[in-house]
């Protein structure tokens, strides 16, 4: 079962494959700009390799509102262009991934004073709905103040006047990134997570032709060479640009957003809600596998780039927020059960002033010819790959004569998306449950698994089948020894954060579920990956802090 390219078992010798290939294109950056860059040049033909110096997702692309957005509030600064781009493209991620990507109707409530006026909301949804090509049976609706509290009994029903009504899409951002990341895999690219691009090999012109690696789990060092190499590191994207003296006009300016999550016995939310606060800020509620989570903060962060953390005042603001748009829930911090914090990296032009922050996307390229894409969004990964591979396509035609073809991911489902389009994932579903029962799984298992990993059920349900015996040596139940074993052999885990946080979400979203199988789930992973004892130990030691981390916040 492991001779698969993207296995942690592999990964040292994928490391050392690398280094003596020359690739068409090295993406630094597994997060999902990288991993879209990757599936696009992949699929056109390129060699690809990706170096990711955490986990794929670990960065920005975990820590999102996991929302495909259609970019509403860019209507607000009349950034029509973009609101038509986003909005085109939220119907394309979701079309190809139906399993990782569903619409949500999200209810806008309006008070008197508020932000939001009826006639205003009303034209700028009805705009959006037009720029965004939204299918008629998603079109916003506007509700009276009776019909918006039926839909959200919780809404504050002081100077309620009324609710618009329209479609967002929640996702998981971390497993939309690994499965754009694993079907790039299925079309020749080589990823590697903990793999830190630690500095540049260039010619004897200053042409950047390689990239300097450190393997950070076994220590070893390798020098990867390629013709075209794209800074794709998110927040990193600075630090990057200053190891190849490049760093000069442009640069990032990176704002921290918080969630925190709570249980539906407490926050019992039957409805997304989007409401902004006294001061003017966007905040959403929404409910998600017997929890709601509500978000974001925006305020500018200068500490550590791995690791942002809730302080306590962000805990506070969210509160309070809640408590504004929920008077009657009675919320006190005490009912957060989990959080996480994420940065965004918004690209800040010398001598302008912090409003005029740029949201979009850039491609810069330095002297040294390393190219590098800032700013991005999770709902524009695609259209932002197609652009830069567009590029690289060029360049490559003109330096080395090698011909790619047009871009194909439009309408490419990605990895575990063969299910018939959104429309056939529900019948879809229901044939695998029946499929997954006679492998031995009970209904509810079977369901969770085909709804996760889509066309992939098939791989869980066949471990499900194959793992009796190891489900019983190690005490974990045979659903969730399916989903750790095939995330170690199909998706490089490589750590225990990373299957309990990433690939599961179960650190946010199921956080006694973390704490329940961490130990039996570690000693697995130690067995398949042969870890000493003392790495063993940090492993859970890193998990229990991460656990800890998201259960706490840090003093203010």
């Amino acid at each position: 079962m492991a001779n698969n390219k993207f296995s942690s078992l592999n990964r040292e010798q994928t490391l050392k494959d690398m280094a003596n290939e020359t690739f068409d294109v090295l993406v630094i950056g597994g997060g999902i700009t990288g991993a879209g860059i990757a599936l696009d040049a992949a699929s056109r033909g390129m060699k690809v390799g990706v170096v990711e110096m955490q986990d794929f997702a670990a960065g920005t692309s975990s820590r999102s509102t996991k929302l495909v957005h259609g970019g509403l509030r860019y209507l607000k600064q009349f950034e029509v262009k973009m609101v038509a781009e986003v909005g085109k493209e939220r119907a394309v991620v979701y079309e190809n991934g139906p399993h990782v990507t569903t619409p949500e109707w999200m209810l806008l409530p309006m008070h008197k004073g508020g932000t939001f006026g009826k006639f205003s909301t009303s034209i700028g949804l009805q705009v959006y709905d037009l720029l965004a090509n939204v299918k008629r049976n998603e079109r916003r609706k506007m509700l009276s103040a009776e019909e918006t509290l039926k839909r959200e009994p919780l809404v504050k029903k002081d100077g309620l006047v009324g609710g618009g009504y329209y479609v967002e899409y929640r996702t998981d951002d971390a497993r939309l990134t690994i499965e754009v990341m694993k079907k790039a895999v299925e079309h020749g690219a080589v990823p590697v997570n903990y793999a830190k691009a630690d500095g540049f090999v260039y010619d004897a012109g200053g042409k950047v032709t390689g990239v300097k690696v450190l393997d950070l789990i076994n220590n070893g060092t390798y020098e990867i060479s390629a013709n075209k190499v794209i800074n794709a590191t998110g927040p990193w994207v600075d630090g990057l640009r200053e190891k190849d003296s490049s760093k000069k006009g442009k640069h990032l300016q990176l704002t921290k957003g918080i969630h925190l999550v709570f249980d539906q016995s407490k926050f019992p939310l039957r409805q997304a809600i989007y409401f902004d606060t006294p001061d003017k800020r966007m905040v959403f509620a929404i409910p998600r596998e017997g929890k709601t989570y509500v978000g974001t903060t925006d305020t500018v962060y200068k500490q550590d780039q791995a690791n942002p953390r809730m302080t306590e005042s962000d805990r506070e603001y969210v509160v309070n927020a809640i408590q504004y748009m929920f008077p009657d829930l009675n919320i006190t911090e005490n009912d957060v059960e989990s959080s996480w914090a994420g940065l965004r990296p918004l690209i800040h032009e010398e001598g302008k002033g912090p409003s005029e922050i740029s949201r979009k996307d850039e491609i810069w390229e330095s002297q040294s010819g390393l190219i590098t894409i800032a700013g991005g969004k999770l709902t524009g990964y695609r259209k932002m790959a197609e652009q830069i591979v567009n590029l690289i396509a060029r360049k490559l035609k003109e330096e080395t004569g090698k011909d790619t073809g047009p871009c194909i991911t439009k309408n490419m489902p990605i990895s575990g998306g063969d299910v018939g389009g959104s429309a056939g994932f529900g019948s879809f579903v229901e044939k695998k449950v029946e499929q997954g029962i006679k492998q031995g799984l009970s209904r509810e298992d079977a369901a969770f698994l085909a709804s996760r990993y889509g066309s992939n059920a098939d791989l869980l349900f066949q471990r499900a089948a194959d793992l009796k015996q190891e489900s019983e040596k190690h005490g974990l139940p045979i659903a969730v020894l399916a989903e750790l074993d095939y995330s170690m052999t199909e998706e490089m885990t490589s750590t225990a954060a990373d299957f309990f946080i990433r690939r599961t979400g179960a650190v946010y979203f199921n956080i006694d579920w973390a704490r329940k199988w961490k130990k039996p789930a570690v000693n697995y992973m130690a067995s398949k990956l042969n870890w000493s004892e003392s790495f063993k130990q940090e492993q859970l030691e890193r998990l229990e802090l991460s656990i800890k981390e998201a259960a706490e916040p840090i003093s203010s």
